[in-house]
């Protein structure tokens, strides 16, 4: 005859696990798995730095970086105009196939033409 295994029994319920904390405890935790990661903040910080920088504007070293980078030359010069109270950098490209043309850049919205 084989031995019995002991018999298990329920944990008995703390004084602290009431029904009422068990809902409160429900309740709350859907909030707790909505609530942001933190790499999730970290890019929200990130995207509004980018917003207000965008509102504020760019520098002109920062229009001739993106200007090399979109058009792959190389600006030569650079100059700062006023044109109906905005800002515009005025950028002369040099391609690597010799080819020379002027971009201008918004400086308050950064749009190019």
């Amino acid at each position: 005859m084989m031995p019995h295994a002991p018999r298990r029994t329920a944990l008995p319920c703390q004084p602290w696990c009431t029904p009422g904390l068990l809902a409160l405890a429900l309740a709350v935790l859907p909030g707790v798995a909505l609530a942001v990661p933190p790499w999730a903040r970290r890019e929200a910080r990130m995207e509004s730095r980018a917003t207000e920088q965008r509102r504020v504007g760019m520098t002109l070293d920062q229009a001739v970086q993106e200007a090399e980078h979109r058009f792959r030359a190389r600006v030569v010069r650079a100059g700062t105009v006023e044109a109906d109270g905005r800002r515009i950098y005025v950028l002369k490209l040099l391609s690597e196939q010799g080819r020379v043309w002027t971009v201008r850049i918004d400086a308050e919205t950064g749009a190019m033409n």
